[in-house]
């Protein structure tokens, strides 16, 4: 196990691989470094078109491609909801506890991405504040008005199919109480 035993990989519920806590973690525990390839720019974005997810941002010329087999910590999982935070420090990207951890929880922390091309990277945490998507916390309220469009969209879909040959009535007529809201 990397780190002095503070954690273990093993089959995980978000997935794959995850990472889980060995020992209870208390909050600002340095939990694994993110070691990598340092490339440039222009290679980072090469990489990044092919598919490498695993690529973090170091300063303006410099990116880190942790996408190698000697970096376990590669096997941490995306939470919107996390309980560390990868931090750039003096001697390199750490995963850093933001909380305390029990014994067994899995390592997670929230990959920051952006917004574009969102639908390709669907989260799976499962926890009750998903956002559904893997995106930096900045971008939650903007992704959950979103998914309420969607959802909203889905049903009048749904609707227009179970009655193809009636017409949607509006809100006004079919609730006429809310007349006056409206």
């Amino acid at each position: 196990m990397p780190d002095d035993n503070k954690i273990f990989f093993k089959a995980s519920l978000i997935h794959g691989v995850g990472a889980f806590a060995a020992t209870g973690l208390n909050r600002g525990t340095r939990v694994i470094q993110y070691v990598g390839e340092t490339i440039d720019k222009r290679e980072s974005n090469r990489r990044c078109e092919v598919g490498n997810e695993c690529i973090f941002y170091l300063n303006e010329q410099f990116d880190l491609d942790g996408n190698e087999e000697w970096n376990p910590a590669r096997f941490i999982n995306h939470s919107c909801s996390p309980n560390c935070n990868a931090e750039l420090t003096e001697s390199g990207i750490w995963i850093i506890a933001s909380r305390d951890i029990d014994v067994g929880e899995e390592i997670t922390f929230n990959y920051g991405y952006d917004l574009e091309d969102v639908r390709d990277h669907p989260c799976h945490c499962r926890l009750p504040d998903c956002v559904g998507w893997i995106v930096a916390e900045e971008f939650f309220a903007h992704v959950r008005a979103n998914r309420l469009v969607d959802k909203l969209e889905a049903t009048v879909r749904e609707v227009d199919l179970k009655r193809p040959d009636e017409q949607l009535l509006p809100l006004c007529v079919r609730s006429p109480a809310l007349i006056a809201i409206v």
